[in-house]
């Protein structure tokens, strides 16, 4: 087993992060300019870039700033864990392990390729009995507290069936300059399975919604990181209007089989289309609450970010931030895979899935210029709400050299992708920018 953890090892989409000027000579093997977080170094060492590629760079004269190749940042990583297929760790005390982009290539994600993201212990895999997993439905705001097994539910309330996109608030922190706290994501912190299970708002209706509910909130079985007893790792909620939508599920299946151990076996809350964290794992009750939920990991820096933009390393003061909602518009390139060779005489496709948060992707460009020039992709419809959809390109190289393919998704609203990472947040959080990858055209 292999593992990453901060600035030792970078994905297939972040740049070179090394910022002392040592780092820089063992990255080209001479003097060069410092080479920042984000990856820029000055024009003047574009040959020294060339050089190492081992060839020209067409559309040098476009390339930002001096951006560090895509090439260069490469990184081949594998790592096993039960019942998960080449995922890279990044933390093993709570685990988490994000995906490669390009094992994200199916239309629906499998559970072997589904990222982990836990803030606390799993409860443990011998103690958990589906026949006796119970959940609570309780709170200021619920009319009939009531407990439910997974069998009641299933047998009382109506199975629906959606794919559903979840990514985690943090993905793609790494570039964040200067850098933040908590798991350094590159792009893998994302999926788009199948579930199945029970609508939440069958469930609370069920049980009585009082007039004054506002909020709903969650609690699982995993334990705080410090293994102390009783101490909750997490416990995050969403507003009612959330809690109703068809598509927010408490779910027991994924894929057609039990949710993977490490995604929250067996029960879990499904909210697609906001930060991962609101849909919580080895799920035991839910809340219904007359306030906005306040357990652990709601209150900021949680999960929020500044209510307006502030200069990167900033201290923000606690009042200042507002609770992430949807997430933003983004893309990811799945296929090909990053650093590969391509024939200059032949049209290369290109392939991956954009999605908005609660709203929709309305169109979806390429393009091998660093963004001088963009080429419409295809983009399908989502198999429903709340899902991520496929986008393919074919692209055609005007001559032999070095190029990156980046990608930029436009939401229904017109907001787009940018092709530089978005405002510094304290925590690092909502990364959209552009995907990049690396192809050597020979």
């Amino acid at each position: 087993m292999s593992r990453r953890n901060g600035d030792q090892h970078r994905g297939i989409h972040s740049l070179y992060a090394e910022d002392s000027a040592d780092a820089d000579r063992r990255l080209w093997g001479r003097e060069v300019d410092p080479v920042t977080r984000r990856g820029f170094l000055k024009r003047s060492s574009l040959l020294a870039m060339s050089a190492v590629l081992g060839a020209s760079i067409p559309f040098a004269r476009f390339m930002p700033g001096g951006l560090i190749p895509a090439a260069l940042a490469q990184s081949e990583e594998p790592f096993a864990i039960d019942g998960k297929d080449g995922l890279v760790v990044l933390n093993d005390r709570p685990i988490n392990a994000e995906t490669p982009a390009h094992l994200l290539d199916d239309d629906v994600t499998p559970a072997r390729h589904m990222f982990v993201r836990n803030n606390g212990l799993p409860p443990e895999r011998d103690s958990i009995d589906t026949s006796q997993w119970t959940l609570e439905i309780t709170g200021e705001s619920c009319v009939t507290p009531t407990t439910f097994t997974i069998d009641e539910l299933k047998e009382r309330f109506d199975t629906h069936t959606y794919q559903l996109q979840v990514e985690c608030g943090g993905n793609g922190r790494y570039e964040f300059v200067p850098a933040t706290g908590g798991n350094q994501w590159t792009t893998g912190a994302v999926a788009c399975p199948r579930f199945t299970g029970v609508r939440l708002r069958d469930v609370l209706e069920a049980c009585g919604i009082a007039e004054d509910a506002v909020y709903i909130g969650y609690y699982g079985a995993d334990r705080h990181a410090s293994g102390a007893a009783g101490k909750v790792a997490i416990s995050r909620g969403v507003p009612m209007s959330k809690a109703l939508e068809d598509e927010s599920l408490i779910a027991w299946a994924m894929n057609d089989e039990d949710i993977p151990y490490q995604n929250g076996y067996p029960l879990r809350l499904v909210c697609g289309g906001w930060p991962g964290s609101v849909s919580g794992k080895w799920l035991n009750k839910i809340v219904i609450r007359n306030q906005k939920h306040d357990g652990p990991k709601m209150a900021p820096p949680s999960y929020s970010i500044p209510a307006t933009p502030v200069a990167p390393g900033s201290e923000v003061p606690e009042d200042e931030f507002v609770t992430i909602h949807s997430m933003p518009v983004k893309s990811l390139i799945t296929y090909p895979r990053s650093g590969i060779e391509h024939a200059a005489d032949q049209v290369l496709e290109v392939r991956g899935h954009a999605w908005a948060g609660d709203l929709s992707v309305a169109k979806l460009h390429v393009s091998i210029d660093f963004g001088v020039t963009w080429q419409e992709a295809s983009l399908k419809e989502a198999p429903n709400r709340l899902a991520w959809q496929r986008f393919t390109a074919d692209i055609n190289f005007p001559q032999p050299g070095y190029y990156e393919i980046w990608a930029r998704a436009v939401d229904e609203k017109g907001q787009s992708q940018p092709m530089v990472v978005p405002g510094w947040n304290p925590k690092g959080y909502l990364n959209n920018a552009c995907h990049r990858i690396a192809v050597q055209v020979v």
